[in-house]
């Protein structure tokens, strides 16, 4: 009889701890198995158009053909990225919310005291997209032809020369500000301006004479011969312009780069971050989306997402020992 007593209270025990197992650690690997059972949102927090909103719609398509369920763009522009990308930052941690962003991310917080997220505590890191380094760019008047020839000039010539960028804080601005810290006396004038397009028409122009930015906005000037490409800011010749010299050639050590890639809201489950991981990596070895992103300025680049994480840390804490040793902060 005791025997016969203890069995339906040990049947109760044992079924007790297999639903408290489920609800603790073995809850975020159900929910992975069954992910997705639903539309993903992918947020771009730029305006459609751009390298931003180009390369999440690239993935999004094969990531939906991949994981056989919609993954939809949407654009949610403001505050330089800021208001998307904090959007996502407060959505429920379960894979359905996403975002593309760019390194200009981690220059922002460097320079912004009130940023709606912490970019790195506030995310989940998924899967980097791609790579890119800068070209440096002169007016066709100025006379230097090479990375080491720019840097004599500027240094002959302190504070005549000026450079252009797109706004203060800017990655572009913060490309120049690494190269003049990077290399003593190459003091030049930075000319911030409300976006791209009129800084790349006043160096056209001669109002400014420098401007280091991204392959896509300048190399089209370049080859139709209304800029001179002096170099580039990869430690090696790139794809992207196989033809231009490093800038480390003058410059050792210096190097500048963008960066694309997919975050999810903190708390995520891992499984479902590493599922994400590998079909966007499984995507990006394709030679089609190779090709593409290349002829975009970027090198297609797989990380696991601890690797990503670890790229985004230091990026953050660079760009903020940067912006206070040049006194770089937001208008």
């Amino acid at each position: 009889m005791q025997t016969s007593n203890r069995k339906p209270a040990l049947r109760r025990s044992v079924l007790c701890t297999a639903a408290a197992l489920a609800l603790a650690g073995f809850a975020p690997l159900a929910q992975a198995q069954q992910y997705p059972a639903k539309p993903i949102t992918m947020v771009v927090p730029y305006p459609p158009g751009g390298s931003n909103d180009s390369f999440a719609r690239q993935i999004a398509k094969e990531l939906g053909d991949l994981l056989k369920q919609a993954v939809i763009v949407e654009n949610r522009p403001g505050a330089s990225g800021n208001t998307g990308t904090g959007q996502v930052a407060k959505a429920q941690p379960d894979g359905y919310t996403l975002v593309a962003v760019s390194s200009s991310m981690t220059t922002n917080s460097a320079v912004q005291t009130r940023m709606p997220f912490d970019p790195v505590k506030s995310f989940a890191p998924v899967a980097m997209f791609a790579r890119g380094p800068f070209v440096v760019a002169v007016n066709n008047d100025f006379a230097a032809r090479t990375p080491a020839e720019l840097i004599s000039a500027v240094k002959a010539n302190p504070g005549k020369f000026n450079y252009a960028s797109s706004g203060t804080g800017s990655v572009n601005h913060f490309a120049t500000e690494l190269l003049r810290a990077m290399a003593p006396g190459f003091d030049i004038t930075h000319v911030p301006y409300k976006g791209q397009g009129p800084a790349v028409t006043d160096v056209i122009g001669n109002q400014v004479q420098l401007m280091i930015s991204s392959g896509p906005s300048i190399l089209p000037m370049v080859r139709n011969g209304k800029l001179r490409a002096i170099g580039i800011t990869s430690l090696q010749p790139s794809p992207i312009a196989p033809e231009l010299t490093p800038m480390a050639t003058a410059v050792p050590g210096y190097e500048f780069d963008l960066w694309w890639g997919l975050l999810a809201p903190a708390g995520t489950p891992a499984p479902i971050v590493n599922q994400l991981n590998q079909a966007v990596n499984q995507i990006l070895a394709g030679p089609q989306i190779k090709a593409n992103f290349l002829r975009e300025g970027a090198l297609t680049t797989a990380l696991t997402p601890p690797q990503f994480a670890d790229v985004i840390q230091k990026d953050v804490e660079r760009w903020k020992t940067l912006a206070k040793d040049r006194n770089i902060v937001a208008d």
